[in-house]
C-alpha cells in the first residue's frame, strides 16, 4: 500500500496555510469552509500529525505543518508542471529533448537552431542545462552535448570541435601597464572556473612555467559567470576563445598575453547508441556536424 495523500487534501492544506484562514482558503478553491477544514483534518488524520493550531482565534502552522507545506509545494507544482506540458503536447510533432553545458548552449547552439526548426517543422526541441554528469537514459535525454574526451559508454560520440583557451581581462584592469612575462598575470587575481582547478597550472605548463598562484583565486560555476565577472573587472580569467568572441571584438575584454593552449578534450554532442537512427536524432546531429565542417 502507497501512501498517498489525496491531491484535493494537499491543495487545502497548502491554501489554507498560505492564508492562514480556514474560510479565505475556501473562498479561494470555491468550497464551504467546512470542506476545506474535512479535507485538512483528513491529511492530519492519514499522517498522524497536527499541521495547524488555534492561538488566540488565530490559524498557525505547526512545527511538522511548517516542514510539510515547502513539501506540498513542491509536489503541487510539478503536478502542475507535467499537467500544462501534456496539454501542450501535440501528437503532430516530434519532441526532441536535448541537455547542454549552459554556456556553450547559449553561445553556440542557440544561434543555430532557427535555422533547423524552419527545415524541420515537425520537430519541437526540449532544452534544459546541464553542469554536472548524468545518464541520458534515466534523464530521458536524446542529444546532450558535452566537454571531455568523447568517450563515454553506451553512447555514440561525435566532436564538434576543439577548445583554444586564452587569458582574458576586463581593458581598466591593467590599467595599461605592461607585462613583461605570463607570470606578471598572477599580480592580478586569476579567476577559475569550478569544474576545471587545472586550468591557469596546464596554461602556464605549456609555456615551462610553474606558479603556487595557479590553483588560488576565485571560482564560478558556469563560463556565463565567469565571463561576467573577467569584464567586470574582478580579474583574469582562462576562457574558451569561441565563448567570447564577441567581447573581443567590441574590446569589452582583452587578451593581456597572446599564449594560447588548445585542450586535450574537446565539445561532443552524444546520443544514445540505440537512438542513432531515429529520424529526429538524425536530422539534429547532421545538421549540427554541417556547422563544423
Amino acid at each position: 500500500m502507497r501512501y498517498l495523500p489525496s491531491i484535493a487534501a494537499m491543495q487545502c492544506f497548502e491554501a489554507a496555510a498560505r492564508h492562514l484562514s480556514f474560510t479565505r482558503a475556501a473562498d479561494e478553491l470555491s468550497l464551504t469552509q467546512s470542506a476545506v477544514s474535512k479535507q485538512v483534518a483528513q491529511l492530519e488524520s492519514f499522517l498522524n500529525r497536527k499541521l495547524f493550531r488555534r492561538v488566540r482565534r488565530s490559524l498557525c502552522l505547526t512545527p511538522e505543518g511548517a516542514i510539510y507545506i515547502g513539501e506540498v509545494r513542491k509536489i503541487l507544482a510539478q503536478l502542475e508542471m507535467s499537467s500544462q506540458y501534456i496539454m501542450s503536447y501535440n501528437s503532430h510533432l516530434d519532441v526532441l529533448k536535448i541537455a547542454t553545458l549552459p554556456t556553450f548552449g547559449s553561445h553556440w547552439l542557440t544561434p543555430r537552431l532557427t535555422a533547423f526548426l524552419d527545415r524541420h517543422s515537425h520537430i519541437s526541441l526540449d532544452c534544459c542545462e546541464q553542469v554536472e554528469p548524468f545518464d541520458l537514459d534515466k534523464e530521458g535525454i536524446d542529444i546532450a552535448f558535452f566537454y571531455g574526451h568523447g568517450s563515454w559508454p553506451g553512447l555514440e560520440c561525435h566532436r564538434l570541435f576543439d577548445e583554444e583557451v586564452v587569458p582574458v581581462c576586463s581593458p581598466t584592469l591593467l590599467n595599461s601597464q605592461a607585462l613583461g612575462s605570463p607570470l606578471d598575470l598572477t599580480r592580478y587575481r586569476l579567476m577559475h572556473l569550478s569544474t576545471r582547478p587545472r586550468a591557469w597550472h596546464d596554461w602556464f605548463a605549456s609555456q615551462s612555467l610553474t606558479t603556487e598562484h595557479s590553483y588560488q583565486g576565485n571560482r564560478f560555476e558556469t563560463f556565463h559567470m565567469l565571463i561576467r565577472a573577467t569584464i567586470a573587472g574582478v580579474g583574469i580569467a582562462l576562457l574558451p576563445r569561441f565563448l567570447i568572441e564577441g567581447e573581443l571584438t567590441r574590446g569589452e575584454l582583452i587578451m593581456p598575453w597572446s599564449h594560447s593552449l588548445i585542450s586535450a578534450n574537446g565539445y561532443y554532442l552524444a546520443y544514445p547508441e540505440r537512438l542513432g537512427e531515429v529520424e529526429k536524432v538524425r536530422l539534429f546531429a547532421e545538421y549540427l556536424l554541417h556547422q563544423t565542417d
